[in-house]
């Protein structure tokens, strides 16, 4: 099946936080995944996890159950797609450190996305994070620990103290507990790898980073020993990059350092939606393709299997407070894009025949918008709406709003202010408004109908309150200022006088 692929594995990142997707939809998307040309899921639970105890504060209201769990990893086993979870343990904390009862672990009080590395309670809150995750993953090959975008890491009280004695540096502040984390996972679950971003690796000194053992201490201790971290020794690096130019030579460059330090496997990850604005709606196929293409050229350059496998990530959300960007059954074209030019060593027409066939799209389109309406996979309906809504509801909405000559000449912000206008506008204005209206609410019914299959209530209510409310708001109350402004019916007149209608 893999045909002319350099990767091995192929897997699929889940991004859970704010739109998990119901199970009974997982199911119907699995066979397809597997189809595609994906042999793997990288899982990124957040706050859907089902951690208990102490840890049972981080569960979102609509965190899977234990259960519900283990019905994912069995639906994903009897598709053939192994499942690695993804546990933050450094950056990224946001759904942890933002309660109160765990703020005092932050690196810097006021920011809580970053860890603070110098706190044993740290590493024991991850540890046991780690622990609850793989106890209902059992034989679990790797487990990701994240470790991507440290921002503000050595800006802490504790590490500013830290790193003003002799040799302490940012760099091996975080490689201590990159290692400190690794360590857990190794020790507590020897048969279980763990995979780190490699993005707080890359600028590090060869020289530091390589696999040497040496006394590499944790912070807390009377320094760091200039010696080799370690770090290769314990976990596999995930180079991402999701720019559709992203630097061939460069990255094949990165490959033989890591290489060089000691790391025996290295993986890439390239992205399949979320990763072109935090709150893109429909995923710019083109690019995404452009990107996995640019890989393919990567392992090209590198040596034989340096790149064992390569993760096609689909973000959900740029961190925890950000808004929703596309949805899952938003992206599938591109995923099925993706993975088929993966799996042939390009987009070939074998490759387009393909996902046309598997998508059931009778003409794939992948410059600009897919066409509307087309498509015949779990969760096309969605896709269709949310095209529709995407490029028309507040481009009509401003049509009437801002360049209908009845509502810009007779009924501006001005006149609605004022509660002024001519009655004969009304007329002119009012159906129109009611009609638009009408329409759309119409399809936002449909969508949210659809929505409601695949998605939790509060993603479904998040999505509308910023992609469809907005635009139906400014209708309501076009509506209603109209409403406000009409003037009252005239007065009955008199009635008939005595006798009136009478014969004389």
């Amino acid at each position: 099946m893999s045909g002319s692929s350099p990767f091995e594995m192929r897997f699929v990142h889940l991004d859970l936080k704010g739109a998990p997707p119901k199970v009974s939809y997982l199911s119907e998307i699995f066979p397809l995944f597997r189809a595609l040309g994906a042999n793997g899921l990288l899982i990124e639970y957040e706050d859907t996890f089902p951690y208990e105890g102490p840890l049972r504060l981080l569960r979102a209201p609509h965190a899977y159950s234990p259960g519900e769990v283990a019905e994912v990893l069995r639906l994903a086993a009897a598709h053939e797609l192994e499942v690695v979870p993804l546990v933050q343990t450094f950056g990224h904390m946001e759904f942890v450190l933002k309660h109160e009862a765990l703020a005092h672990l932050r690196e810097v009080a006021l920011f809580p996305n970053t860890l603070n590395p110098h706190e044993a309670e740290s590493l024991a809150l991850v540890g046991a994070m780690v622990d609850q995750v793989l106890e209902l993953h059992p034989g679990a090959r790797w487990l990701h620990i994240g470790c991507d975008e440290v921002y503000y890491l050595g800006e802490g009280e504790a590490s500013r103290q830290w790193l003003q004695q002799e040799q302490n540096t940012t760099a091996t502040l975080c490689l201590s507990h990159v290692r400190a984390v690794a360590s857990h996972v190794r020790a507590r679950h020897p048969a279980t790898t763990p995979l780190v971003w490699d993005d707080m690796l890359r600028d590090i000194p060869e020289d530091q980073l390589s696999a040497g053992a040496g006394a590499f201490r944790r912070p807390g201790t009377h320094g760091l020993s200039p010696a080799a971290s370690g770090v290769p020794q314990l976990v596999e690096p995930v180079l991402w990059d999701y720019g559709a130019d992203l630097d061939v030579q460069g990255k094949a460059l990165l490959m033989e350092k890591y290489r060089q330090c000691g790391f025996p496997r290295l993986w890439a990850a390239s992205a399949f939606k979320g990763a072109t604005g935090p709150s893109q709606a429909l995923p710019p196929v083109e690019h995404h393709l452009q990107n996995n293409l640019q890989w393919l050229q990567v392992a090209a350059q590198g040596r034989k299997d340096t790149l064992q496998g390569i993760i096609l990530t689909g973000w959900q959300r740029y961190d925890h407070f950000s808004v929703l960007c596309e949805l899952l059954p938003v992206g599938i074209p591109s995923l099925a894009v993706c993975l088929q030019s993966l799996l042939h060593g390009g987009f070939t027409e074998d490759a387009r025949a393909r996902v046309q066939n598997l998508l059931g799209i009778s003409s794939l389109e992948i410059a600009g918008v897919l066409s509307e309406g087309t498509g015949s996979f779990p969760g096309s309906d969605i896709l269709a709406l949310v095209i529709q809504v995407s490029l028309h509801l507040r481009s009509s909405v401003d049509e009437m709003l801002q360049r209908d000559r009845y509502v810009t000449g007779w009924f501006s912000p001005y006149h609605r202010r004022r509660k002024l206008i001519h009655p004969v506008m009304i007329q002119h204005i009012q159906p129109q408004a009611l009609s638009l209206l009408g329409r759309w609410s119409a399809l936002v019914q449909e969508l949210a109908a659809a929505l409601h299959r695949v998605f939790p209530e509060d993603t479904v209510e998040e999505w509308l309150q910023e992609n469809v409310h907005p635009s139906l708001g400014q209708l309501q109350a076009l509506l209603q200022d109209l409403e406000a402004a009409s003037p009252p019916p005239p007065p009955a007149g008199p009635g008939p006088g005595p006798g009136a209608g009478q014969c004389p």
